[in-house]
């Protein structure tokens, strides 16, 4: 059982793609062909099958039924008629056919009569410098998977969620591969939920920048707050995040409970560590969802503090100014007796008295902080 032990192992690390050997032909196709089918291969006792061409999934499917083992067919964004030929082959059903090509489907897990369909949501985080109301910080994908008995089809939607090194990893372990279709399914269960933890992390990074540049100090040692469309555009990037995570918990669980005749017992224990995993990931986004909502009130708080010490500070200097102004407004008024008026020593008493009480009003609204 050195396999089950070291199953994570295999999963995880990147090694460098092996080379074809010399006579084989590696159907990995290059990725300006404009096939859908990425890679067809079967599957004997662990072991890829070697072939002098590449085999269509039809000649695929009949070298299974002829000698053993199980095909996994690796497909791109298939159009309805080319996938049309795949579905017909492998009986599968209309309504998770439909789903597959059209993509932009929910997470989940469906059980037909000989396979099960399976939907993830790939998630890549976009490299930025900066963060920006317009940032794009993650980008989304899908793949879903048909999972039969002698047979594993996958279809990717999005650039992003090759699964060609994945292929490659699990190549070089044949005990992990002989236990079927089902190991596939758990690797990339394995290798999607990974990518979320790697998201999770980089995400983490961005929401700490905010937090810290909201609540840090600005002038008057008062926090300075940020732009509320830089919050509000990470809040939309982790609810994207979100949409992919918290569906797919329900269909990791029942792999991981519930027995499946399509899943290898030994396999099957190992979906619960998936679960697992992902459900780590899910309160972590919940809890930056919930972060934001403080962090966008706060700064919408703070602009708001902000507006309002403005305002008392204009209103502060009106109430200076108009002394003065209500001085000059009096003796701007065209009257031959008013209040020494015509008197040596009038004008300057008039303008320290003025003076006197604006700096009387200014010491009070400052003390009183409002200045």
């Amino acid at each position: 059982m050195s396999m089950i032990r070291d199953l994570r192992a295999v999963v995880r690390p990147s090694r460098p793609a092996p080379r074809k050997d010399n006579g084989t032909y590696d159907t990995t196709r290059d990725p300006a062909t404009p096939s859908a089918v990425v890679d067809c291969a079967v599957y004997r006792d662990g072991v890829r099958v070697k072939t002098a061409a590449p085999l269509s999934p039809q000649e695929a499917m009949r070298e299974v039924r002829r000698d053993g083992g199980f095909v996994w067919i690796g497909l791109h964004e298939p159009t309805e008629a080319e996938f049309a030929g795949i579905a017909t082959e492998f009986g599968l059903h209309p309504l998770a056919v439909e789903d597959a090509v059209q993509a932009h489907q929910r997470p989940k897990l469906e059980r037909y009569d000989d396979s099960l369909f399976t939907v993830f949501k790939t998630i890549h985080y976009v490299d930025h410098d900066q963060l920006t109301a317009n940032s794009e910080v993650v980008e989304t994908g899908e793949v879903m998977c048909f999972t039969g008995r002698d047979f594993f089809i996958t279809v990717r939607h999005g650039g992003q969620g090759s699964l060609r090194a994945l292929r490659h990893r699990l190549q070089d372990d044949p005990e992990l591969l002989a236990k079927g279709p089902s190991a596939v399914l758990h690797a990339i269960a394995d290798h999607v939920v990974d990518g979320y933890i790697a998201v999770a992390s980089a995400l983490q990074d961005d929401v700490d920048e905010v937090e810290t540049e909201v609540f840090s100090p600005g002038r008057g040692g008062t926090p300075r707050g940020t732009d509320a469309g830089r919050i509000y555009q990470l809040k939309r990037e982790v609810m994207e995040f979100k949409r992919a995570v918290s569906p797919l918990l329900r269909p990791m669980q029942l792999l991981s409970e519930r027995p499946m005749r399509l899943i290898d017992p030994d396999i099957q224990k190992y979906f619960r560590d998936v679960a697992d995993h992902l459900a780590r990931v899910q309160e972590q986004v919940m809890g930056f969802d919930e972060l934001l909502n403080s962090i966008l009130q706060a700064n919408l708080a703070q602009a708001s503090v902000a507006q309002n010490e403005d305002m008392r500070k204009i209103t502060a200097w009106a109430a200076i100014i108009a002394v003065p102004t209500m001085v000059c407004g009096v003796y701007g008024m065209n009257f031959k007796y008013m209040p020494e008026l015509h008197w040596k020593y009038g004008y300057p008493v008039i303008m320290a008295v003025t003076a006197a009480i604006c700096l009387g009003i200014h010491r009070t609204l400052k003390r009183n902080g409002w200045l």
